[in-house]
């Protein structure tokens, strides 16, 4: 990142008004007659281009060396794990890593990372690996950023893949931004879409500005390229009946799996049904108006056997539990069947949804955008529909 400098030999009383003028941040003052740049600085540049000439220079960083693309190949994918149980948003993402991968004659690769784990690389290889690259050491038993953190840098530095898919998992979400500081490349958070272009350069989309828009980012001066995903948003491969590929035993100096912490204690917290595992779920939104209508939403739930959930306002109203939110800023799911009752159907929402296999919208407003994305809707109020929706499917149940 660069600097704004103020070349002061050139500051006038009238350019000094001018420059403040201009700013849109109110960035540039005058401290007892000098120009100075504040916090307040977004470098927008804005005083270099249209300030007076001279006066405010950009300083970037010394130019970089291009990165030299042919040096870096393949798709590697970080395996998600706790006690070598694979997350399932592991395979997603292999899944996407093999469609990725094949449009520019990538193989793909599986970073393994954890003790007692070589019998279960293995199950990767059904999964679209060509190889699994698994650190097994006594260090790495237990989750701790230091020792993860070097072996997956070790990983990097040996293998030279070009993108690294990542899971936005507890522990993704925390080794993701350390590799991306280590080798000064770009991370892109919760990616929905992912492509390659056949320069290697990985297209990472994801909502940006509260959801308004859909941002396209690549970083394509810099390897690796990083990327996360949540779980259930990509499709994982069929598990196909025999192995391909190799598992491939990395060491690593045990001196630089040294850590600060030490783990005195694992206790497995209880299990919860999750939506993100949900078949069948029943959101609501705004279109409910008092909470005692949410029994009407649990007798619906009750008949098909659903989970319910929702929107944030429902949430922040304390009407649903935060775990029970479908969006950015909740959960992402792909049940087979969803019925969305009132929900407009925002981008933050949608996004967090549009995988299911069903969506069944019932909305008053006939221009939500809910229904650009529902496979059935019904234009009607809520409060209408619910009822008669519950006693047919009571009557088709006694029958």
């Amino acid at each position: 990142m660069g600097t704004l400098k103020v070349n002061d030999h050139l500051v006038t009383a009238e350019n000094m008004a001018e420059l403040i003028r201009i700013c849109p941040f109110n960035a540039l003052e005058d401290n007892n007659g000098k120009l100075e740049v504040n916090a307040a600085c977004k470098l927008c540049r804005i005083c270099v281009s249209k300030g007076p000439k001279g006066v405010m220079e950009f300083v970037g960083d010394e130019k970089r060396q291009a990165v030299d693309k042919s040096l870096w190949k393949g798709i590697a994918v970080y395996v998600d794990h706790v006690e070598g149980e694979i997350h399932p948003v592991t395979m997603e993402l292999l899944g996407k890593a093999k469609e990725l991968a094949a449009k520019v004659g990538f193989p793909v690769y599986a970073l393994f990372l954890g003790h007692g784990i070589l019998d279960k690389a293995g199950e990767l290889l059904h999964y679209g690996a060509d190889k699994v690259y698994a650190y097994d050491h006594e260090e790495l038993k237990d989750f701790r950023i230091e020792p993860y953190a070097a072996a997956f840098e070790d990983f990097i530095n040996n293998v030279k893949p070009s993108s690294i898919l990542v899971g936005a998992t507890t522990i993704g979400r925390s080794l993701a931004p350390r590799m991306a500081a280590r080798f000064r490349t770009g991370l892109t958070a919760d990616c929905t879409v992912l492509d390659i272009k056949e320069n290697t350069d990985l297209v990472q989309i994801r909502p940006a500005f509260g959801g308004n828009i859909m941002a396209q980012i690549k970083t394509p001066n810099t390897r690796p390229q990083l990327a996360t995903v949540r779980y259930k948003v990509m499709n994982a491969l069929e598990r196909s009946a025999e192995a391909s590929g190799e598992v491939v035993e990395c060491r690593i100096d045990e001196s630089r799996l040294a850590s600060r912490t030490e783990v005195l204690e694992v206790r497995q917290k209880d299990k919860e049904t999750s939506i993100s595992d949900a078949e069948t779920i029943i959101a609501v939104g705004r279109g409910i108006k008092s909470e005692k209508d949410m029994e009407m939403v649990r007798e619906l739930a009750g008949l098909l056997d659903a989970q319910i959930a929702g929107t944030r306002p429902l949430v922040e109203s304390g009407w649903l539990d935060a775990k029970r939110q479908v969006g950015l800023s909740g959960r992402t799911v792909k049940p087979k069947l969803i019925i969305t009752l009132g929900i407009s159907g925002s981008v933050q929402f949608a996004a967090g949804m549009n995988g299911s296999e069903h969506i069944f919208a019932v909305n008053s407003d006939e221009k939500a955008s809910i229904f650009n994305i529902a496979h059935y809707g019904i234009v009607g109020d809520l409060y209408e529909v619910l009822p008669q929706l519950i006693e047919r499917i009571k009557l088709e149940k006694g029958a």
